[in-house]
This record gives C-alpha cells, sequence and structure tokens, in this order.
C-alpha cells in the first residue's frame, strides 16, 4: 500500500504532532508538529522537518543549531493521528542544549531535573 500524508488525521490547524525518538537507544527526544508538507518533505530529504506554530514556518531540525535529526524510520499510530519518527541525532535534542527535551520528572510530589545541558 502506498503513503498518502493525506490520509493522516490532522487537527483543526492542519497538524499532527509527532516524537522523535533516538532509533538506537529507544531515547524519547522531543515531540513537534508537522503539517502535511512538514510530513512529505521529511520524507523526501531525510532531515526531519517541523511546522513551527509560533513562527507558522518549517522547522528543519537542526538547520541553525547544527543539532541535525535524520530520519531512519517513520511510524504512523494506530488512529493515524500522531507520528513516530525515529531519528539518528546529532547533539542535543532539547533548545535547552539537553539530549531530550524531557529531562524532568515528577518523583514524590516534587520536580527533579535529570539531565544537566551538554557542554
Amino acid at each position: 500500500m502506498r503513503f498518502d500524508a493525506a490520509s493522516l488525521k490532522y487537527d483543526a490547524n492542519g497538524l499532527i504532532p509527532c516524537i522523535a525518538q533516538d532509533h538506537v537507544s529507544g531515547e524519547v527526544l522531543m515531540l513537534a508538529w508537522m503539517n502535511a508538507d512538514a510530513v512529505a518533505q521529511t520524507l523526501a530529504t531525510g532531515r526531519v522537518t517541523y511546522w513551527s506554530r509560533s513562527r507558522q514556518s518549517f522547522w528543519i531540525k537542526g538547520e541553525t543549531s547544527g543539532h541535525v535529526q535524520r530520519l531512519v524510520e517513520l511510524r504512523l499510530d494506530c488512529d493515524r493521528d500522531c507520528l513516530l519518527a525515529l531519528v539518528t541525532q546529532e547533539g542535543p535534542a532539547c533548545h535547552t542544549n539537553r539530549r531530550s527535551c524531557f529531562y524532568t520528572a515528577v518523583q514524590e510530589g516534587a520536580e527533579v531535573v535529570l539531565s544537566e545541558p551538554m557542554v
């Protein structure tokens, strides 16, 4: 069956959430949004491309920071309303310079920072 990005279930703004996960370690790196064109561009180039809701423009991960995400495989969830991008991440994925955006845990009612920024 041929993939058609139009078959995905986008929200009212034409966006779908995409979770980026390290394809080797399985670590969840970040969550961002894509529209149909960002999905198509990601598949065509192998460079993960998101849609910036704040800037209302495409955002190719690593284009300015050098912290590139290269697509290994794109997966769809069972409802076709969320994507999982298995990636090779060069450098930190988070804008705080941490490997993952998910660096804060709630433990026994308190927030605990699990990792410091990469040097």
